[in-house]
């Protein structure tokens, strides 16, 4: 499969905006630095002329695209990938690395381009607060997957049903790798968007995306969260809190926590009854 890289070099406060622009028109990988950010996308959803178009509101931004072939993103990682340690208590590793029992938790991976394995402050987060969630005998909805590392680590929690999205195939494809890695056979994986799941009454919906999908999709988890359910909501700044928050309190949820993490913030709230 051949493949569209776009390298965007930005102000921070544009890298959420145009990462959404981007989502919408088939991008639907990203990486993240100080100065911007990359996106691929399958070239044959690639529309240049769109992407022109995006970019042409924006004086202060620079953009370059380039084609690739399908890479082997095994080796590419193997070379990089270092395990991670969230809280001293769960780690995070690549399986060509040794095991390490004296962990609580251990979450093995094989990273391709899905995000979320652990090294990105929102998924680092979403893990911590997890591991003080109560799990056991739980339904779970993990939006936007990615990795599947959220759900996995709901499974060593106990969870006793686990439903999850994501509309990338790469992802869907990592994803159950990473599950049968992790021992993890019964997982409902759904390759959509959140209006296909039609099960409700989850106890947990965890949802590890960005700030403008997170507040277009808050009404479809509310809808999808039982009352007294907790929702879990990272991939934004800092700064993006109060209006997820606010946007949120329209469809009976509550902030009851928030962490931050190298400006990347974290929000758990939970469904009151009216």
């Amino acid at each position: 499969m051949e493949f569209i890289t776009i390298k965007v070099n930005c102000p921070v406060d544009l890298i959420d905006v145009l990462i959404a622009e981007l989502f919408e028109v088939s991008f639907d990988s990203f990486q993240e630095f100080d100065d911007g950010f990359e996106g691929s996308c399958d070239k044959s959803e690639f529309s240049e002329k769109i992407v022109n178009e995006i970019f042409s509101n924006y004086s202060n931004v620079s953009f370059a695209i380039k084609e690739q072939e399908k890479v082997n993103w095994n080796e590419e990682w193997e070379k990089n990938y270092d395990p991670i340690i969230v809280e001293d208590k769960c780690i995070v590793r690549a399986s060509f690395h040794n095991p390490q029992p004296q962990f609580e938790y251990e979450i093995v991976v094989t990273p391709k381009m899905s995000f979320g394995t652990g090294h990105h402050a929102t998924t680092y987060q979403a893990l911590a607060y997890q591991m003080k969630l109560d799990h056991q005998d739980k339904k779970i909805l993990d939006v936007g997957t990615g990795t599947g590392i959220l759900a996995i680590m709901a499974k060593k929690r106990g969870a006793s049903k686990i439903v999850v999205t994501d509309i990338d195939d790469w992802c869907i494809e990592n994803s159950k790798e990473n599950f049968a890695l992790n021992n993890v056979n019964d997982v409902r994986l759904i390759q959509g968007q959140i209006e296909e799941v039609e099960e409700l009454g989850f106890d947990i919906v965890i949802a590890n995306i960005n700030k403008n999908v997170l507040m277009d999709q808050i009404n479809e988890y509310a809808m999808r969260l039982k009352t007294d359910g907790q929702l879990l909501l990272s991939g934004f700044y800092e700064e993006d809190v109060e209006d997820l928050v606010t946007e949120a309190s329209k469809y009976q949820l509550k902030k009851i926590q928030t962490t931050s993490k190298d400006r990347w913030a974290m929000v758990a709230l939970i469904k009151y009854s009216v």
